[in-house]
């Protein structure tokens, strides 16, 4: 479906070409004609919101909070019944709250990233869900530390932040439809079991990592289908050191980390191996499966990530596709334990303790917006007359470093999705060239510009004007006042 008919159908939908309920979706088959089915149109119940925030992941979270702590009446719609995203099923860790200055001898350690970020992992210290920002010992031309999570009890803290602050949070439950008028969107439709219902707003952010509200709203995207997916797995009944040792041995071990585990501190929370120098009967056979020999834990007998890879021909959008891969991803991930069984010491009763629900994407649809952040951006450490905050980390280190340890700038322009007038994009969906994506589709950088968005969502509903029109200076102070961490 292009871009036109995808506009077409969202129209229709915002006009109420949809059911208000479970009772109200039975239909007659006399509506058919031809290939077609003409759904009837039904009345839908209206809620009204200052602020919509669409995907409750890693960015949505942080919009959500940032939004309702303005004082801006804040609805948060999730298809799945917990927050978290990316963070809690397709990483390994946090990265990064700091800079890389481990790599550059004489360079000023600095944590650029705070703010509602920062209060998460605070939450979680109190709980025992995260290593803390635990230094790389090995490794540390990739990052200069490691936060590792308890997913679960991420998904449980951020709920409880969320409701704290007063949000209005709709899990399972699903954005159907953009509202517009013309330019302009005026509210979403969203579905769950108790029906379909319209959601008016002032102000909307998409965190959906597939770009569903922008598309919906026609906002200009490609698929650029640039990366490979995966759905990576929890393994329990493991031993932590003895996998360090198995790696160590083979001289394979090329990263590792130390801080916090099952209550205590100098312990190793992060590995990584090369799968190429492992014995092939290991090293050949993960290969096939698109398996990270890079894992993170908490727990003493837990390997919290195992991720298992495979490049899809065509774009993650596509449901049939998506089907077959959901399928592959979990054949393999019984390979990967087979194989943690038969090679790696400590792990012989090893099984899998938690998986994603779907498959995670790196991209899905890539959303236009007001400014493309660049390669050279990125790497050459610039900052811009309206940044929303500092970010350092990028994925493809070494190869690609921010220059001397530095960081870059995030500009509030390249969150604005272009030619919408209130709809801002937070999360993987920016940032065409791909280099560049590999900094700012991360974890940490997600969670900087979902408090930037949802700031500004809340600014632009409370002086009723559109992103376009919000004052920098009122977003920049606001920022500042919430403890977003700015490098000029």
């Amino acid at each position: 479906m292009d871009r036109r008919d995808f506009s077409k159908q969202s129209l229709l939908v915002g006009l109420g070409v949809l059911a208000g309920s479970a009772e109200g979706n039975r239909v007659k088959a006399a509506n058919q004609r031809g290939n077609y089915y003409a759904e009837p149109s039904k009345n839908l119940p209206v809620r009204k919101f200052d602020v919509v925030v669409a995907g409750a992941g890693t960015a949505g979270v942080v919009a959500a909070l940032a939004a309702a702590r303005q004082g801006a009446k804040t609805i948060l719609i999730e298809w799945k019944g917990y927050p978290g995203g990316t963070a809690t099923e397709g990483g390994t860790a946090l990265h990064s709250f700091y800079n890389l200055w481990k790599a550059f001898p004489g360079v000023k350690k600095r944590q650029v990233v705070k703010g509602i970020a920062q209060e998460i992992i605070d939450r979680l210290i109190k709980v025992g869900g995260t290593s803390g920002h635990a230094e790389m010992s090995m490794g540390f031309n990739y990052d200069s530390v490691c936060t590792a999570i308890d997913v679960e009890m991420y998904k449980l803290v951020t709920f409880e932040m969320l409701v704290e602050a007063g949000v209005n949070v709709c899990v399972n439950t699903i954005v159907a439809g953009a509202i517009m008028d013309g330019s302009r969107i005026r509210g979403v439709i969203a579905e769950s079991r108790s029906g379909r219902e319209a959601i008016y707003a002032k102000s909307f952010v998409d965190c959906t990592a597939y770009g569903d509200l922008a598309a919906f709203a026609g906002a200009k995207y490609t698929e650029p289908n640039d990366y490979a997916v995966c759905n990576s797995i929890g393994i329990g009944n493991v031993d932590v050191e003895k996998l360090h040792d198995y790696l160590k041995k083979h001289d394979a071990l090329v990263q590792r980390a130390e801080g916090m585990r099952s209550g205590k501190d100098g312990q190793i929370v992060r590995l990584q191996g090369k799968t190429a120098r492992l014995p092939d009967g290991f090293g050949r056979e993960a290969g096939k499966i698109g398996m990270s020999m890079t894992t993170t834990t908490v727990h003493d007998n837990y390997f919290m990530f195992i991720k298992l890879n495979l490049k899809m021909s065509v774009s993650p959008t596509s449901r049939d596709a998506v089907a077959k891969a959901e399928l592959e991803l979990r054949k393999r991930q019984r390979k990967a334990v087979e194989l943690f069984r038969k090679y790696v010491p400590g792990c012989e009763k090893a099984f899998i303790a938690r998986t994603s629900p779907r498959l995670n994407i790196r991209r899905g649809r890539l959303i236009e917006c007001d400014y493309d952040i660049s390669h050279e951006d990125v790497i050459e450490g610039r900052h811009f007359d309206d940044d929303v905050f500092a970010y350092g980390f990028h994925d493809s280190a070494p190869r690609f470093q921010i220059k001397n340890g530095g960081t870059y700038g995030i500009p509030y322009k390249s969150l604005r999705v272009a030619g919408i007038e209130n709809l801002l994009a937070a999360g993987m969906m920016i940032t065409k060239d791909r280099r560049a994506h590999m900094s700012t589709r991360n974890t940490v950088c997600c969670m900087g510009q979902g408090q930037a968005t949802g700031t500004a969502a809340a600014l632009c509903a409370k002086n009723n004007c559109g992103t376009r029109e919000l004052r920098y200076a009122d977003l920049r102070e606001s920022l500042e006042k919430n403890k977003v961490y700015f490098e000029s």
